[in-house]
């Protein structure tokens, strides 16, 4: 095993527990994976709670899906498919992270997409966070649904189901999720006092001139 699968196996662990410990994720839900230099994708086991992933539960497939490796009796997430569309449409994705947080997964039913610019942090790191029509889970066609946004968004809720976040590696997947449902869980406190404002369209203007600032 190469020092990198090595080190990305125990990412994915500490993304799990992430998940698990912020209750992003319930019994067994949601699927995380990273793209190796090489091509193959590293992806969570299906049926295992995410914060108690050791790194030999963490399966290996090819850019097609077929397993490379796994420790018996783990067997790859059935959603990793969901995971190789996003890889394909955009080679500079490393990482994936699919969960059900609480407060996007809210609007994820609701059948709402997350526009509204209220927050710096927001408009320069995440300005809109869309929606992906309704796809049965583990087929390819969820990962069709997600494709047309991977090329200019870092995540999207997956309407009735929960949301989806990739990045350049596991801590930018990981982080967009953590702000996906911050906002979700902002935008749902206000209404409940009627409080939603947009920033006024200069401040946003000038916002969006500092995103290269902030890598964006």
């Amino acid at each position: 095993m190469t020092p990198e699968e090595k080190d990305l196996r125990e990412q994915i662990c500490d993304v799990g527990r992430n998940l698990w410990q912020r209750q992003m994720v319930a019994a067994n839900d949601g699927n995380i994976s990273a793209r190796l230099t090489t091509g193959e994708i590293l992806c969570t086991p299906a049926s295992v709670s995410k914060g108690s992933l050791t790194p030999e539960k963490i399966a290996k497939v090819d850019a097609a899906g077929e397993v490379l490796e796994v420790t018996a009796p783990y067997r790859p997430s059935t959603e990793v498919r969901m995971h190789l569309k996003v890889y394909e449409a955009d080679p500079g994705v490393r990482a994936v992270v699919h969960a059900h947080p609480m407060y996007g997964t809210v609007f994820a039913v609701k059948g709402e997409a997350l526009t509204l610019k209220m927050l710096p942090e927001s408009v320069i790191h995440m300005p809109e966070i869309p929606l992906a029509p309704y796809a049965t889970p583990s087929t390819d066609a969820l990962g069709e649904v997600v494709v047309p946004f991977v090329p200019t968004h870092h995540g999207c809720l997956l309407e009735q189901h929960g949301a989806l976040t990739w990045g350049a590696d596991l801590n930018d997947a990981y982080l967009a999720m953590e702000r996906l449902e911050y906002t979700a869980k902002v935008t749902y406190l206000l209404r409940l006092i009627d409080g939603e404002r947009e920033l006024p369209e200069e401040a946003v203007a000038t916002l969006v001139g500092l995103r290269s600032q902030y890598g964006r």
